[in-house]
């Protein structure tokens, strides 16, 4: 096995035109994004982009239990916290929201294969490709308040467009989904049995691209494949308690939403194991989701991303998201001490600060 952090293959087709791969390559550290896979992989989908051979890309990764678990947060960490890092901290979103918004914006299509662990830095990568596979393995969260952060990524444009308030749910409890509910809030595209994989490879490559809109291509295999995986298919719980998600979203305030998701943190099944995280999460995270993905709800995705970028460089200064990883991460006592103990607590200035 390679020892790049990105291996990067060029697979030929039946007509002698190109898929470009590019397989995250750190399964020990479940394929975190660190700054040097940024660095890689920008330049080199800029360069399939110019080159007329490549008819489209392929995301994966290297084994079996993460396509991609986020950014690399030990590296932020050590930014926030040795002198002089905080210039690397802030190069690492600058430049993964130029990753970001340049696969959102590729011309030809990219598949990303998101089986495993996807979640924070992941989700912004999958998220923007034209064709998102998920499968009965996937594991998709953004669960940013847990470590002090908020669900960033662009997701204040792709959290706003899941159906109802499945969005404002998800990144108030960094809920995980399988593949069905990524399926069914929008955040994928097709679900494929994962150990087809090599099948819809096969098919991909098998085909003439020449004189085809490779968007269709694509599309036409992974449908093909999606039918074959129909009865693999887990059941929804997001579909099953949607209407429940929404009335206890349906608040005027963010201390009555948190309070009313708490309400059912008591309970068995999937909802009430997802409130839970409630017990341990950041207020100054929950009060920075509340307010960007409100704040968001009409921007594009250009100007959420350049919102994101102000509020990330604030995290990277305040305290409360190098406290967060400090916890679960560095000293691993699991006992971080927030700023404020509670929302009732919270000084609204100390909020404002973060969108100045």
């Amino acid at each position: 096995m390679s020892d790049q952090p990105i291996v990067f293959e060029e697979w030929k087709t039946g007509d002698g035109t190109l898929i470009a791969v590019a397989r995250l390559n750190t399964p020990k550290a479940l394929n975190s994004l660190s700054l040097e896979m940024i660095r890689l992989l920008t330049p080199q989908l800029k360069r399939w982009a110019e080159d007329p051979a490549i008819q489209a890309v392929w995301l994966e990764s290297e084994g079996d239990k993460a396509f991609c678990a986020g950014g690399d947060i030990v590296a932020l960490y050590r930014s926030m916290t040795e002198p002089q890092g905080a210039s690397e901290g802030e190069a690492f979103f600058n430049e993964e929201y130029e990753l970001d918004y340049l696969i959102h914006t590729f011309q030809k299509p990219i598949v990303c294969w998101g089986h495993g662990i996807v979640m924070g830095g992941g989700m912004g990568i999958m998220e923007g490709a034209s064709h998102r596979v998920v499968t009965e393995g996937s594991k998709l969260a953004m669960p940013e308040i847990t470590i002090g952060l908020y669900p960033d990524v662009a997701a204040g444009w792709f959290l706003n467009r899941t159906p109802g308030r499945t969005g404002l749910f998800l990144g108030l409890t960094g809920a995980r989904l399988n593949g069905a509910d990524a399926v069914f809030t929008g955040l994928a595209d097709r679900f494929i049995r994962h150990d087809l994989k090599a099948d819809v490879v096969a098919e991909l490559c098998k085909r003439d691209w020449q004189g085809e809109d490779p968007h269709a291509v694509v599309g036409s295999v992974l449908r093909q494949f999606e039918r074959e995986s129909a009865d693999a298919m887990p059941e929804s719980p997001v579909r099953t308690h949607f209407d429940e998600i929404n009335r206890v979203t349906d608040a005027d305030s963010l201390e009555a939403t948190v309070n009313q998701l708490k309400e059912l943190s008591g309970g068995e099944g999937w909802v009430a194991k997802a409130t839970r995280s409630l017990a341990g999460a950041s207020p100054t995270s929950l009060a920075l989701v509340w307010r960007h993905l409100h704040g968001c709800k009409h921007n594009s995705l250009k100007e959420v991303l350049d919102k994101e970028l102000v509020l990330s460089t604030k995290c990277l200064t305040k305290g409360e998201f190098a406290e967060g990883i400090r916890a679960l991460l560095i000293d691993k006592d699991q006992q971080p001490r927030w700023r404020y103990a509670s929302l009732a607590e919270m000084d609204s200035a100390w909020i404002d600060d973060f969108f100045s």
